[in-house]
């Protein structure tokens, strides 16, 4: 029987992806055309910092030699969707240098006005439109230096008309990442030009509903997702910054979201300066993030609180990230990865187990595949995922493909004292399929310098047998060789680096596995124990011992 709530989903998906095909149909028309025309700004108020985007741009160094390209074909390149992207969104203008001849640029900008300034699905995405609008303004002083009336005008009036259409759909959009970004960019153009100062109010209204509604009391987002988490203070950050450059008050909301956000940042960041991989999280290089950082003056130190059930064990060189969280609500949940107990392991800042990302940069495939119980370091009962994901493709067109059942976060307990740091919970989550209750202890032996885990498995239900898969995945370039006694796994780190990961079961093998956590699919092995729960109880223990 279909539940109130399947079927108020369902009724609102279906609302949604007729008014996405009603608008597709409308936006393309010279009447919606003519809608967002208004008033065109003679002037900026002010130029903010370029420096500001510089924190969402992934170019490391100069991407495009602006004086060598012809202007003409520069928008012919042949490319795929996700390049085109890229290239619509103008995020490479932070990495030009800024003392070439803006002219080839400005002719750049002058052929996208007169190609693109229609309507076109993908290059009118919201994250593209919104990266393009936040890129063209916070490099406007050099495309505008030198510039003739006609092209300032027509430069200008092309920010209004785009902004104008993020406003007008502002109230349609129910992805959280990409409300932050138009609403960045409201509050940017509400600054700059003093004709639109309404769309600066507009947008702290929509901050204040955003703080409010989207994060718990510690500042860490509701989805769950560490990568959301940097995603929002990145732009909390710029909205910040653009608000002090215009001289306005910066309101104490916002002081105090950054503030949690940047804490909650900073506790779960890895000693390789990533993010551990839970929940719609992708490997990122957090080096750029703290300079930016830096460049403000901002300093936070590392808290010994533990942020959205995300809990780390930390002693000497070995850090261990272990996620104990329920799912979010259903409504957050399109990127959230079925792993609850799942868990990273660093040694001497190396990767040593790891979850296989989210596959997001990669495809719609590897993004399903990423989200299964199997890609995370965690237990598998009958190959099936803990939480099942939506398969009603109107409502993966509306929302994304969101979980379909919740579960409870059992007998939480940490530990730390001069022997030992450590974790343990359990989740109901194959309560209701296999009567099974799955409790996992970990810890740091703080005397002994090894990792020691236990998997309990109690069933009530003993009347079929069921299969348990515990699964460890190395992070990639790390190998396993099996030993002799066969219960015993020698993991090479480097040729003077090894671990030695043992346990009581007698099936334990290698197998090969994939990571999705970068910008393509990656091989590497997984340390795999499997067998039978036959009784009521069945315990599993292992070890990660330092091979000196």
């Amino acid at each position: 029987m279909i539940s109130l709530k399947t079927a108020y989903y369902y009724i609102s998906a279906v609302k949604i992806n007729l008014i996405k095909i009603f608008k597709k149909i409308y936006f393309s028309t010279s009447f919606y055309r003519k809608s967002l025309l208004s008033k065109t700004p003679i002037q900026f108020f002010f130029f903010p910092n370029p420096f500001l985007m510089s924190s969402f741009s992934n170019y490391k160094k100069f991407a495009f030699q602006i004086d060598s390209l012809d202007p003409e074909t520069f928008w012919d390149i042949n490319c795929s969707p996700k390049e085109k992207k890229e290239l619509h969104n103008f995020l490479w203008l932070s990495s030009i240098n800024r003392k070439g001849n803006s002219s080839t640029l400005r002719k750049i900008i002058h052929m996208w006005n007169l190609n693109y300034l229609k309507y076109k699905s993908l290059i009118w995405d919201t994250s593209v439109i919104s990266k393009r609008i936040m890129s063209w303004i916070l490099n406007a002083d050099i495309i505008l230096e030198n510039s003739n009336f006609e092209f300032k005008r027509n430069f200008i009036e092309s920010i209004i008309i785009q902004t104008n259409h993020l406003r007008k759909n502002f109230k349609y959009e129910i992805d959280h990442q990409k409300k932050i970004e138009v609403i960045a960019v409201l509050i940017l153009t509400g600054l700059v030009f003093k004709e639109y100062e309404e769309n600066f109010k507009f947008g702290l209204k929509e901050v204040e509903k955003i703080i409010e509604n989207s994060f718990d009391e510690k500042g860490f987002p509701l989805t769950r997702g560490p990568y959301d988490l940097l995603k929002f203070a990145k732009y909390f950050l710029l909205i910040r910054e653009i608000i002090k450059d215009a001289q306005k008050y910066v309101p104490d909301l916002l002081e105090n979201i950054i503030e949690k956000n940047l804490k909650c940042l900073k506790q779960i960041t890895t000693p390789l300066n990533t993010l551990p991989l839970f929940n719609g999280c992708v490997e990122d290089d957090l080096t750029n993030f703290y300079d930016y950082m830096s460049h403000f003056k901002i300093k936070i130190n590392k808290p010994k609180a533990n942020f959205g059930s995300i809990y780390v064990l930390k002693n000497k060189k070995d850090v261990i990230y272990f996620e104990a969280g329920k799912p979010p609500k259903k409504n957050l949940s399109s990127c959230y990865q079925s792993g609850p107990l799942s868990f990273e392991y660093f040694c001497d800042d190396n990767k040593i187990i790891t979850n296989c990302g989210y596959g997001v940069n990669i495809s719609k495939k590897a993004r399903l595949l990423s989200r299964f119980t199997s890609a995370q370091s965690a237990l598998c009962l009958n190959d099936t995922s803990i939480v099942g994901f939506e398969k009603n493709n109107i409502m993966n067109k509306a929302y994304g493909s969101l979980i379909t059942k919740d579960f409870k976060i059992l007998n939480l307990e940490e530990k730390n004292n001069s022997n030992e740091i450590g974790i343990s919970a359990g989740h109901d989550a194959y309560l209701k399929n296999f009567g099974c209750i799955h409790n996992r202890k970990i810890s740091i032996d703080k005397i002994n310098n090894k990792v020691i885990g236990q998997d309990l498995l109690l069933r009530k239900d003993v009347k079929s047998k069921v299969r348990y898969d515990i699964r460890f995945h190395l992070y990639p370039g790390l190998t396993a060789v099996q030993t002799i006694g066969g219960n015993t796994l020698l993991i090479q780190i480097n040729k003077n680096r090894s671990l030695l990961f043992s346990t009581n079961e007698k099936n334990l093998k290698i197998e090969k596995s994939i990571f999705f956590g970068g910008q393509k699919v990656l091989d590497n092995y997984c340390i795999l124990i499997s067998g039978i729960i036959e009784n009521n109880e069945k315990t599993i223990n292992w070890e990660i011992i330092k091979k000196l």
